[in-house]
């Protein structure tokens, strides 16, 4: 739902596609990967035809197989222009390809939808995610986003069940204070990537259980393709893991963050379960959790964005304790530099050393919403350097072992089916 191709200088899919394309050299198979930079909320029709477009305009003469993977909306962008009952407005030279799909992967996916989607279809609850996709990109790309917006960000989500008028005003503030973090252009780029979530959120109707319902009734699977998936969640947020969050303010802030969009997530609406009918075999896929987390688990379980039950489709390749960002790579990582603000212009606090540097950011709110102008942060380069990053602290303790793990099932499905 924050997700994006590649945006100013960052590579949001950096980690998966490196990881993909060790191991199939690994295994003696050359792997060229592409990201599908499509419109971030815009409908999965109009998704799965950028998909189609992309796929054929890189193919080749009709030699080498294809493998899709999508991870959140994107494995449903995959599976629509993988069905065989699929009707995309696009030519059907754009569509020959098919006959080389050889699997399909998704990560994450909401397959029977998220009730996080509902909430971001109400007026509130778009201005949240157009905050929190700034939050993510300047989150992973700064290493960490300036503290005091961050925090102002908080605020707004904590008072969005009251009247609208101020909170929504809110919301707008702490985004503009967030992009005041980025070099000129790199914001001007972003606010392209956030004007396209206002123009078109198609896929937030799309992605609610009672829409989904419908997409599982008109999309059928490919003959002869393998389907595979990855299911990941994140431990319930207490009272104790809140509280182990106070060790630092930007821990608290993103952990507060991440409950509010695990508290929606967890609704269920019996009707509508976002899970598969009782009536489908899934004991395959329940095995495979059980083993994973211990016991099977529960309907409000889910990863920050999407239930568990909902992330079924296929063979699960993958199970485990990971968050909505952390199966792409995005989790703390332990040699990455931890960014500093240089100086603060209109705020109280000046860093002076490298002990202060955190403490220093929490600087007044309503000065930074209205004044402050952050600027030097420390830019990792995940192509270059191989830096995890993360902003949404959820504590599931995925890290670099996990994560090898991840990536050698997906591979191991991919080139079983070559």
């Amino acid at each position: 739902m924050f997700g994006f191709g590649r945006l100013a200088t960052y590579d949001y899919f950096a980690h998966v596609e490196r990881a993909l394309v060790k191991r199939f050299a690994d295994a003696g198979k050359e792997l060229e990967p592409h990201v599908v930079d499509v419109s971030p909320t815009a409908s999965i029709r109009r998704r799965a035809v950028r998909l189609a477009e992309l796929v054929s305009k890189t193919a080749d003469d009709g030699e080498g197989t294809i493998h899709l993977l999508g991870h959140s909306t994107g494995g449903l962008d995959a599976r629509l222009v993988s069905s065989p009952s699929a009707r995309l407005p696009t030519a059907k030279e754009n569509l020959a390809w098919l006959s080389r799909l050889r699997s399909v992967t998704t990560m994450s996916t909401p397959h029977y939808g998220t009730p996080l989607a509902s909430f971001f279809a109400t007026v509130s609850g778009q201005r949240m995610l157009y905050a929190v996709s700034a939050l993510t990109f300047i989150g992973l790309s700064l290493g960490a986003p300036p503290l005091a917006a961050a925090s102002a960000l908080v605020v707004a989500i904590g008072r969005l069940d009251r009247t609208l008028g101020i909170e929504l005003r809110l919301l707008d503030k702490t985004t503009d204070a967030l992009l005041r973090a980025l070099e000129p252009a790199t914001s001007h780029e972003v606010r392209g990537y956030l004007d396209a979530i206002r123009r078109d959120q198609g896929a937030m109707i799309q992605l609610t259980p009672e829409a989904m319902d419908l997409f599982q009734a008109g999309i059928e699977d490919r003959p002869g393709v393998l389907y595979q998936c990855t299911c990941a969640q994140a431990p319930p947020p207490t009272p104790s893991t809140l509280a182990r969050s106070l060790s630092g303010p930007w821990r608290a802030i993103s952990s507060a963050i991440f409950t509010t969009m695990y508290g929606i997530t967890a609704r269920y609406d019996e009707r509508y379960p976002c899970a598969a009918p009782e009536n489908e075999n899934a004991s395959d896929a329940e095995a495979v959790l059980a083993r994973a987390f211990g016991k099977a688990p529960g309907a409000r379980a889910n990863d920050g964005v999407v239930p568990v039950l909902s992330q079924i489709w296929g063979r699960v390749a993958w199970a485990g304790y990971a968050d909505h960002l952390d199966v792409l790579g995005h989790f703390p990582g332990a040699v990455a530099p931890r960014p500093f603000w240089p100086s603060i212009f209109g705020g109280r606090a000046k860093a002076s050393d490298a002990n202060d540097r955190e403490n220093a950011n929490a600087v007044p709110l309503e000065v930074t919403l209205d004044a402050a102008v952050i600027a030097g942060g420390v830019a990792p380069d995940p192509v270059a350097d191989a830096r995890h990053v993360d902003w949404l602290r959820s504590g599931a303790g995925f890290d670099e072992r996990s994560f090898a793990v991840l990536m050698d099932a997906l591979a191991k499905g991919m080139l079983s089916a070559c």
